[in-house]
């Protein structure tokens, strides 16, 4: 039997760290909302998905053009990542198969590519635990003392930071978040909640430019990413 691909795409959040006028997703990025962009990168990836988009009951910003999948419906956002992630698996309880894929995915990261993205699908279908995608700490790690001075330089061996999309079978993922939450676990991402279950989900090393938009100078460079990424690549020599 098939498995169906789902996508969730938490987007309840009001983004104040932004100091906007609305939430983050619908700033403008190279001409279009954030949430536009990020919507059209995963449907490049995967067009066939179901997607599931978590926004905040009385979100008056949303226009459902934006949306590129045949395939989708509004879930309620809450007031956590990891209640519209919950309310979304819950919404399609009567038709994923405990073996479907779950990619879950920022909306605030335009810039992931097509090839993480089918990168870190394939590894989602072949862990058992599921997969993620991540890139290793490049930078000398800081730990403060609580009043903004250094209290000790940490090692960065072995470090890696956590991007999405994240992927895991629906019944793991239900499985996980439901535990998680029962026992108080602090869930930051889903990888946390299935290793709270005891499990290793897999580390995809993903491009380092799969940037998440969450201050404003973040807004220009993630412009400049795109406008990269869309540029046709010339050999060294050649002519542009």
């Amino acid at each position: 039997m098939s498995r169906h691909l789902w996508l969730i795409v938490p987007a309840a959040g009001q983004g104040k760290r932004m100091g906007a006028d609305r939430p983050k997703q619908y700033l403008e990025l190279a001409g279009r909302p954030i949430l536009a962009r990020t919507l059209t990168r995963l449907h490049q990836a995967f067009p066939e998905a179901r997607l599931c988009l978590c926004l905040d009951p009385d979100d008056d910003w949303f226009d459902a053009q934006w949306v590129p999948f045949a395939d989708w419906r509004r879930t309620p956002g809450g007031a956590e990542r990891v209640d519209s992630v919950a309310g979304a698996l819950a919404a399609i309880a009567e038709e994923a198969g405990a073996d479907d894929l779950v990619l879950v995915h920022d909306v605030a990261r335009p810039c992931v590519t097509v090839d993480d993205l089918h990168r870190l699908r394939d590894a989602a279908r072949e862990a058992a635990a599921g997969a993620i995608l991540a890139a290793p700490v490049a930078d000398t790690m800081k730990r403060d003392d609580g009043r903004g001075h250094i209290r000790a330089t940490e090692p960065r061996e072995g470090l890696w930071h956590a991007l999405t999309p994240q992927g895991f079978g629906y019944a793991l993922l239900c499985r996980a978040l439901e535990a998680a939450r029962a026992r108080g676990v602090a869930i930051t991402d889903e990888a946390s909640a299935v290793e709270a279950l005891g499990l290793a989900p897999r580390l995809v090393s993903g491009r380092r430019d799969n940037l998440k938009v969450t201050h404003p100078d973040d807004l220009s460079l993630a412009g400049w990413i795109l406008a990269g990424q869309d540029a046709p690549y010339c050999n060294p020599g050649e002519p542009a």
